[in-house]
């Protein structure tokens, strides 16, 4: 079967998506604080777990 699509308008043109609006600089020194944070207690935090992990041992024992 054949549609015959002569008679349809051309589609918009292609434009690209919207960017989202950069950080301001409250923002920004807010997720670096968060950031340091996390990586402090990245470090921090499996040595404060060993730590309670061998005082529960030595309550059992």
């Amino acid at each position: 079967m054949f549609v015959d699509f002569r008679d349809q308008p051309p589609p918009p043109p292609w434009q690209p998506p919207r960017r989202r609006p950069r950080l301001t600089p409250r923002q920004e020194k807010t997720l670096a604080a968060i950031i340091g944070f996390n990586i402090v207690l990245l470090i921090i935090a499996p040595i404060g777990g060993a730590t309670l992990i061998g005082v529960l041992a030595l309550l059992w024992r």
